[in-house]
């Protein structure tokens, strides 16, 4: 796919990842009703593109986001229920309302990065942040609350205490207290969170694709449904990658001490 120039989400292939870009930075890449549309046909395109093994979520200009375009997509929400934000794909980006994509999703952060930001965020995988990105969850200074899937997400993944104080503060915090909490797993110089992510997500994209996203959705069993549902998961998915091409390539390239060249297959 080609890099569109004036779209609220700009898509471009690089390798085996796919660049995911928030592009409204005249209005703090504040997702309206066609971005939330587009970003969800984004995560769609990666997960329907064999050759396509990451994604990268990051933003242009000089925050990544302010959040929801409110008076643009609250109407819509108050009508249809907060599964507007995941368009009309089969794959949710904040894996709530429809599937969540089964590839692994590296984000990267900078300057503003508010509300809905950290709701996909805490859906995405691996997490860097620009050391000056600033977090706020300020919904409750709205008259409303976190519905991208915060108060779902926040306290199983950062702890209770840390999620409850910024879910009911709305403080802003930054990159370090981000970093303290598990919301982010990397703080980078300003400039370079994109730079990051993409050689984050090129290191993942030379391993086994199968290896990969059999990992992936088993922690993510053992995550929303138990340790005990992650042991059967285990048990069902191990035999076939262990009867995979990649597998036997993986053996190959350690006897012969030299990198795996992984199809997928």
């Amino acid at each position: 796919m080609t890099e569109p120039t004036e779209t609220p989400i700009t898509v471009r292939e690089h390798g085996h990842i796919l660049l995911i870009g928030l592009n409204r930075p005249d209005k703090y890449n504040a997702m309206n009703l066609a971005a939330i549309e587009q970003l969800a046909q984004a995560y769609q395109h990666l997960e329907d593109t064999p050759h396509l093994r990451v994604g990268v979520v990051h933003a242009h200009g000089d925050h990544f986001s302010a959040g929801l375009d409110l008076a643009e997509v609250g109407p819509e929400v108050a009508t249809h229920g907060p599964g507007a934000l995941s368009g009309t794909t089969n794959i949710d980006p904040y894996g709530l309302w429809a599937q969540k994509v089964s590839k692994p999703i590296v984000m990267a952060l900078h300057g503003i990065a508010f509300t809905l930001s950290i709701e996909l965020a805490l859906a995405s995988d691996i997490v860097v942040a620009a050391e000056n990105v600033r977090f706020r969850q300020l919904e409750i200074a709205r008259g409303i609350m976190p519905f991208g899937g915060a108060t779902i997400r926040a306290t199983q993944q950062l702890g209770w205490g840390n999620a409850m104080k910024f879910l009911l503060t709305g403080e802003e915090f930054g990159a370090e207290e981000a970093l303290r909490i598990g919301l982010i797993q990397e703080i980078t110089p300003v400039g370079k969170d994109t730079e990051r992510a993409i050689e984050l997500a090129e290191v993942i994209a030379k391993q086994a694709p199968l290896g990969v996203y059999a990992t992936l959705a088993n922690a993510r069993v053992s995550r929303e449904d138990g340790e005990k549902a992650a042991i059967e998961h285990l048990r069902a998915t191990l035999p076939g990658i262990l009867a995979s091409k990649d597998a036997a390539e993986g053996i190959a390239s350690f006897l012969e001490r030299r990198d795996g060249n992984f199809s997928g297959a």
